[in-house]
């Protein structure tokens, strides 16, 4: 992995400067793999390495002309090298430069991403342990179910963002092959050591078998990496915006100072950062579509690929970069309210203690059928009455044929549904 203090900025990697750098680095691996087999004369190979370069605008210029991206690339290079460029591309086919660069290229982002998950992970882990007793509602169908606590929704996508890394680790695997098999992937041309001793140099792993193109398969399950990180943070990003609501008002995303949420209405707070993240990971999704339908090519291979990969392939990582960094900032600065969360909590009147009433009857020797009958009878005349369950519960004499005030009193103790987080967290490795 690229060391952190030289790894270069996303939008770096994939400049058509870097992009034809990296044309260069496999085409004079290729050229030392050359030399090598004694193919190549060691004078030749030497003003190659010093001379060979190229100029971005001079590519364009005579792309112009010859409408083919490669043979522009090499024309120009062979305008800095001279008569020697003649061993440059040698036995090689345009994607044997384009794919294996390709992999370098996607590695380096991939290098990136893990790292800005590494980050996120460190900040979910602090904000799990942070709150970790910070009481709230637990929501099921954006209603009421039981109580929990913030740091289980930390700690749980703590966990998930720790399977998008070694899924990310996974696909970088997948993508960190080279292949320079000519032009059906026969080594008609080549000698397959050229392959093995420029991966060798580059860091891939040759591919064991390919047509002309490294195979799409690796492509989609990195794009579909990238789009199932940006799922998890849209489901991070959406929860905030739930909480959010003032009919809810339990975290709030930060609102720096000078900021404005509304052109009409002054008192707004938006989370525009968060449906930004919610509406970016769209797009994400969309282009791991895409890199799937690219798998399936005609014969040993065509170029419908090559132009959706330019766009979708850079935007992704691009995207998956950007969105890591603005939900890492977010969480890392999140407003948590719990005073709200406890109010909140209060206006279900007892009602998500049901399930432990529920249980007690049964401990008592009722049938299942016969308890939920009396709980649902009492928790629908508390959404009626506003009157709280617990009170309703010591009201009822039918109610009291079965349990005593103490054991009602124990029923509505909120701890015993926290008595087990402890152990969640050393599970996890939170343990405090």
């Amino acid at each position: 992995m690229i060391d952190r203090y030289t790894l270069p900025k996303m939008r770096e990697i994939w400049s058509e400067e870097h992009k034809f750098r990296t044309w260069l680095d496999v085409e004079l691996a290729a050229c030392e793999a050359w030399l090598k087999l004694g193919k190549i004369p060691s004078a030749a190979f030497k003003k190659i390495k010093s001379k060979a370069n190229f100029s971005t605008k001079r590519i364009d210029e005579i792309e112009k002309t010859v409408d083919h991206d490669v043979i522009a690339f090499l024309t120009n290079v062979a305008e800095h090298v001279g008569p020697d460029s003649r061993y440059i591309h040698m036995g090689l086919t345009s994607s044997d430069v384009v794919d294996t660069a390709l992999s370098l290229l996607m590695r380096d982002a991939a290098d990136i991403i893990i790292q800005d998950v590494d980050d996120f992970i460190k900040i979910l882990q602090k904000m799990a342990r942070s709150y970790k007793d910070v009481v709230m509602m637990g929501r099921t169908h954006g209603v009421h179910a039981e109580p929990m606590t913030l740091g289980l929704k930390f700690a749980l996508w703590m966990k998930e963002m720790e399977r998008n890394r070694d899924r990310m680790v996974k696909a970088r695997e997948g993508i960190n092959v080279g292949k320079l098999s000519g032009a059906v992937g026969t080594y008609s041309n080549l000698d397959p050591k050229v392959e093995e001793l420029t991966c060798r140099k580059l860091g891939l792993v040759p591919a064991a078998i390919s047509t002309q193109i490294i195979q799409r398969d690796r492509h989609a399950e990195y794009m579909s990496t990238l789009a199932i990180v940006a799922a998890t943070l849209e489901k991070i990003a959406l929860e905030v915006r739930g909480l959010q609501k003032t009919e809810l008002s339990e975290v709030e995303e930060p609102f720096k100072k000078g900021q404005k949420g509304s052109s009409a209405m002054p008192h707004k707070k938006n989370p525009i950062t968060c449906e930004r993240i919610c509406g970016l990971s769209r797009i994400v999704r969309a282009n791991s579509m895409v890199a799937l339908e690219n798998v399936a090519l005609w014969h040993e291979r065509d170029i419908s690929h090559s132009s959706t990969e330019r766009v979708c392939v850079p935007d992704s990582t691009i995207l998956v970069d950007y969105m890591l960094h603005k939900m890492a900032h977010v969480m890392d600065n999140l407003v948590v309210l719990p005073e709200n969360m406890k109010k909140n909590m209060e206006k279900s009147q007892g009602l998500p203690f049901s399930q432990r009433l529920l249980l007690s009857f049964i401990n008592k020797g009722l049938t299942r059928e016969q308890a939920y009958q009396i709980v649902q009878n009492a928790a629908m005349k508390a959404r009626t009455t506003g009157k709280h369950l617990k009170e309703l519960i010591l009201a009822d004499k039918e109610v009291r044929k079965y349990l005593s005030e103490a054991e009602i009193n124990e029923v509505f103790d909120i701890n015993y549904y926290l008595r087990n987080i402890d152990n969640i967290y050393k599970r996890l490795g939170l343990g405090l």
